[in-house]
């Protein structure tokens, strides 16, 4: 089943500013914390040499630059997260899809490689690698997709057959072609399957539970509409 949505609906979906979610995502782990820290502490030390060295006086401007600077660690993750947003949002053209997961299976990645030296001095290569699951979601339509994430302990309630939902996003009104796609999310365990959450979940399981309750009642509706009505009705949600 695919749903058009409304651009409204569909920024709603996906925020502008980064959720609490996507901030965490792109905190990282505390290396990545560092770095930022370094970044923050490098640019103060720098506006106070240029202070003292050159006696130089930007007003307003240098003191700025060094808020900023200062709370780089802070905010950077939003910046990340909200860039990302962006570039979600440039599609022109969204839809809500329900169809089943027809397969997955378990992959590896190469996340990278470390250089490192063993006992006996020889230089060693480690590969740093990650597992990942890897999903293929479709209806009876012939329509499908592939997904991958990384693998998370809550991944082995996940078979073949369960309903499994996503958003997805065209740049062609008829959504004929589909090029991209959000998290999946497994209604039947209350499951996302995500690697940058791009989502506001409380928004989709807010759309999620209207069509549920629709595609339920319209069998019930015994009362033909007017020819002219269905003609022109608008099917986005």
């Amino acid at each position: 089943m695919l749903v058009p949505l409304t651009r409204q609906k569909f920024e709603q979906l996906v925020p502008l500013i980064a959720t609490s979610q996507q901030y965490k995502y792109y905190w990282g782990k505390f290396a990545n914390f560092l770095q930022r820290l370094l970044i923050s502490v490098v640019t103060i030390a720098v506006i106070f040499l240029i202070r003292v060295f050159f006696k130089l006086e930007f007003g307003g401007i240098i003191f700025l630059v060094g808020v900023f600077g200062a709370f780089f660690w802070l905010w950077y993750p939003v910046f990340q997260a909200s860039v990302r947003n962006a570039k979600t949002r440039r599609y022109k053209y969204s839809g809500f899809f329900r169809g089943r997961i027809l397969d997955w299976w378990i992959t590896d990645r190469l996340m990278g490689k470390q250089e490192t030296v063993n006992s006996k001095g020889d230089l060693v290569i480690v590969e740093n690698r990650e597992k990942r699951i890897n999903l293929e979601v479709g209806d009876d339509t012939g329509f499908s997709v592939e997904f991958e994430a990384p693998l998370r302990q809550n991944h082995k309630v996940i078979t073949r057959g369960q309903i499994a939902e996503m958003i997805v996003m065209s740049n062609r009104s008829d959504l004929s072609t589909i090029e991209e796609f959000s998290d999946v999310y497994i209604p039947s365990h209350d499951l996302w399957v995500n690697d940058y959450p791009c989502l506001r979940r409380d928004f989709f399981n807010e759309v999620s539970r209207r069509l549920r309750e629709d595609r339920e009642e319209r069998p019930r509706r015994r009362r033909r509409r007017p020819e002219r009505q269905r003609d022109g009705e608008d099917n986005r949600y």
